[in-house]
């Protein structure tokens, strides 16, 4: 079973959705939470802080995720079963019983399979 390291970056349209809820989430924050709960006093103006630094990080985040040029995304690790670990190309004589399909279907044109068998019989 051989390992993929695969990276994705969230799509850009979503990646704004979260900012601007984000932005509306610090605005309630910053307009009412804080001033409803500061006439409580105590908890209820620090759950307002708290609230609205939180929506600031999401909005960040997701801002960053739309448009930082660093920004990579993610990373996924995906199984492949079924995958030899020895060769990943296969034996001399699979890859061409491969090759020989791809031309057969017509996915290759003759000039390409020529090549590309000429490349596999080189590394014999």
């Amino acid at each position: 079973m051989s390992r993929k390291r695969v990276t994705y970056r969230p799509s850009k349209p979503g990646s704004v959705a979260g900012g601007v809820m984000g932005c509306v989430f610090v605005l309630i924050g910053l307009f009412v939470i804080i001033p409803q709960f500061a006439m409580v006093g105590g908890f209820g103006l620090i759950f307002g802080i708290i609230w609205t630094i939180l929506a600031a990080v999401i909005a960040g985040t997701n801002f960053y995720s739309a448009f930082g040029k660093k920004y990579i995304g993610p990373e996924i690790h995906i199984e492949e079963e079924g995958v030899s670990t020895g060769s990943p190309k296969g034996t001399p004589q699979q890859r061409l019983e491969q090759l020989q399909g791809l031309y057969d279907r017509r996915l290759i044109t003759k000039e390409e399979y020529e090549q590309k068998r000429q490349e596999i019989l080189k590394e014999l």
